[in-house]
């Protein structure tokens, strides 16, 4: 065996052992104990869940796969309807919209749902302005429920389907378009038989995104679901009522669900694979509207605006609200900065940030690291390591299937007693615990991020690299390394930033001394500290702006376009 190919092996070795230890092996624990009944295997909790007689689970199994389909339906409408409009026409405010269509990724989960919460809930300021307005004696409309639910939703993911989707219209020639129309098509014809063909597989990935967040929700039923259920919530409630068997069945259906969902989409897209015909011409300006088409535009666009950027606005002026003075009143009745002074001036208060600071940069480095390596061995040696790189790229992605709450019960089963795989240790009750479960649910980020970066370099620089004498080390050092950063570096701030305002996993596996900012949040909520809770959300919103901002000025770049295959 030669070094190169033992260095191989070596490298495949540690990341199975990490992929096996973190992932797989947890997940084989959760179901052993869906299975364990009184010291014994068993299906019964399994057959107790499809029972015709016992209509919560199939409640709560319904409603999550009814909201993750109305997710996509409706995300997809809101946002290839955004995409198609602000590429193809001209309009007033058509560049405003352009920038904030995007800011809701600014937005972690916890802070979408708690600005709707301000904003649009029964008690919300909108719904209350409407009742004043109008001198009602109750609320006559607000989000609940499972509508409420999917607006969220809908608010946090039409932002999947609008990137992925203008960033293809943008490269469709022109000539195309244009050849259509000169043969007499109709612009509604041009779109079905050409436009639609072309962005078909951005409108997939985007729908394979958006079902699997959806899914995977636990934040937006938390706070809105009232009485009904959901599969995330499920599993939540069984865990703090202590009954591990029951939480594990329900993750143990839920990720089987969410597998096949998978799949059944991988499948589609293989199906639907598109080059977009190209010869490198600019692109077209876009097209002239009539008086009464800019007006309806300009009308539509200031109310995207408007929908886009409340709950950002709203947050930012709840967290200047002084703490017990918003009580009845429509708006807060008095206004300090002091929320924001004990963020630094008061260390308990300071101790979340930090947390989330450090155990973020934690992950991202481990994730970053593994990634990358894992997706070296599966782009540029998979000849030499065999099925062993096609195992290490499933099992990489396969938390991408998980929901949040099933990787941290797994992980609760796993190390809540001493193993060898974390040397005698017991994670659970530890800062540590939460670092892994970061570290698992990012994995797929980066390995698909860096794989993309590989996939987009020409192998004979590296082989002319080797041919001149440069060893591997210092070929991928000098040569792959600088090509494949931005790709790398773009996967590890959605890294990052998932990690900062990860709350689903969090909520299961925190301790006080270790919380982080997602469930400060969550807990200042609880004890009607609304001004507190804001000032987190608001800081948690400059992290990952700043970090946004910092990244591309360091690499240079005024845009950055993400593609990732699942």
């Amino acid at each position: 065996m030669t070094k190169a190919r033992s260095s191989d092996y070596f490298l495949a070795g540690i990341l199975a052992f990490l992929l096996v230890a973190f992932i797989l092996y947890p997940l084989f624990l959760t179901f052993v104990e869906s299975l364990r009944v009184e010291e014994r295997f068993s299906l019964v909790r399994y057959f107790s869940f499809v029972d015709l007689e016992s209509p919560s689970n199939r409640e709560a199994l319904l409603n999550s796969i009814a909201l993750s389909v109305l997710s996509v339906i409706f995300s997809a409408l809101v946002g290839t309807s955004l995409a198609y409009l602000v590429t193809e026409f001209d309009f007033p405010m058509r560049g405003l919209l352009r920038r904030v269509a995007v800011l809701p990724i600014a937005l972690p989960p916890l802070v979408g749902v708690v600005a709707f919460l301000f904003l649009y809930s029964e008690s919300g300021i909108l719904p209350r302005a409407v009742k004043e307005f109008l001198r009602l004696t109750s609320v006559p409309v607000y989000l609940d429920g499972f509508i409420g639910i999917l607006f969220v939703h809908i608010y946090s993911f039409y932002t999947y389907f609008y990137l992925f989707v203008s960033s293809l219209l943008v490269r469709i020639d022109p000539a195309v378009i244009e050849a259509a129309e000169n043969l007499g098509s109709s612009r509604w014809r041009t779109v079905r038989q050409i436009v639609l063909p072309q962005i078909l597989p951005a409108l997939l990935a985007a729908a394979l995104l958006t079902f699997m967040a959806s899914m995977a929700s636990f934040s937006a039923p938390f706070l809105f679901a009232g009485e009904g259920r959901y599969m995330t919530l499920q599993i939540y409630n069984a865990k703090i009522n202590g009954d591990l068997g029951l939480a594990a069945t329900h993750s143990g259906v839920l990720v089987i669900f969410s597998i096949l969902f998978l799949i059944l989409f991988r499948r589609s897209s293989m199906r639907n694979r598109y080059a977009i015909a190209t010869r490198g011409v600019s692109r077209r300006s876009q097209r002239s509207m009539t008086k009464a088409s800019r007006w309806l535009a300009f009308i539509g666009a200031t109310c995207a605006v408007l929908f886009i950027t409340l709950p950002i606005l709203t947050i930012v002026l709840i967290s200047f609200a002084k703490e017990g003075t918003w009580t009845w009143q429509l708006l807060p009745a008095a206004y300090t900065f002091e929320n924001y002074s004990k963020l630094f001036m008061d260390q308990d208060v300071f101790r979340p940030i930090s947390n989330s600071l450090l155990m973020s940069t934690i992950s991202t480095v481990t994730v970053l690291v593994t990634g990358v390596a894992i997706a070296f061995l599966t782009s540029r040696r998979k000849f030499v390591v065999g099925a062993l790189s096609g195992i290490l790229n499933v099992v990489s992605v396969v938390p991408f299937a998980i929901p949040g709450t099933v990787i941290a019960l797994s992980l609760i089963i796993a190390f809540n007693k001493p193993h060898w795989f974390t040397l005698g240790q017991v994670l659970v009750g530890t800062f540590w615990i939460l670092p892994v479960a970061y570290f698992v649910r990012d994995l797929p980020l980066v390995v698909r991020s860096s794989e993309a970066g590989f996939g987009h370099i020409d192998r004979s620089l590296e082989e002319a690299s080797l041919n001149l004498g440069a060893s591997t080390v210092r070929t991928f050092r000098s040569v792959t390394l600088p090509l494949i950063l931005p790709s790398v570096l773009s996967g590890a701030l959605l890294a990052f930033i998932a990690a900062l305002g990860e709350f689903v996993s969090s909520v299961l596996l925190y301790t006080y001394d270790s919380r982080p900012i997602s469930v400060e949040i969550l807990a200042q909520l609880r004890l009607h500290n609304f001004g507190s809770a804001a000032a987190y959300g608001v800081f948690l919103m400059l992290l990952v702006l700043l970090v946004t901002s910092l990244s591309a000025r360091w690499r240079g770049e005024r845009a950055t376009e993400h593609t990732f295959v699942f």
